[in-house]
């Protein structure tokens, strides 16, 4: 990209102020400086302002297309988080069933459930509700297994 600089601008770059960044520092040959920017204070806001933001962001089916893809990607790496998740859950409820099957059975009715939903809103809040009834499980499941764990190590140290 550097090599596509006008020579003037080279020039420019080069006779820049290494402290401050000054352009006029130490620039002696000025005619080759050709103005590019604004005239006008007018101009320079159009320029550099943050536009406006257009009511309905659906006309731009790029940005859409990118917002859908982003969420699919957080929802399909959430299941993968359940999924490993429930791996832990390894003994079975009143029916005999394992609870990692039942919490597995469970996470993938309610993304089918949640499958079509369109609203941005809506599933940010499903994503974040999801992140954190994973996590509340998990330290949930940590929990109980240190408890174990010190109930069993004060059940040996009194049996020595």
């Amino acid at each position: 990209m550097a090599s596509k600089l006008h020579p003037c601008r080279k020039l420019l770059t080069a006779a820049s102020s290494p402290v401050t960044g000054n352009i006029e520092y130490g620039f002696r040959n000025r005619r080759c400086l050709l103005h590019n920017g604004p005239d006008t204070i007018e101009e320079l806001l159009d320029r550099h302002a943050v536009k406006s933001v257009k009511g309905d962001e659906d006309d731009d089916p790029l940005a859409a297309r990118r917002r859908l893809t982003s969420h699919r990607r957080e929802a399909l790496s959430l299941y993968r988080d359940i999924l490993r998740a429930t791996r832990f859950f390894a003994w079975p409820d009143n029916r005999g069933v394992l609870w990692r099957d039942v919490l597995r059975q469970n996470a993938r009715k309610e993304f089918e459930e949640a499958r079509f939903e369109t609203d941005p809103q809506v599933i940010t809040k499903l994503l974040i509700g999801g992140r954190d009834a994973v996590q509340a499980a998990v330290d949930k499941l940590v929990e109980k297994s240190r408890e174990m764990v010190e109930k069993a190590n004060k059940d040996q140290s009194r049996n020595w």
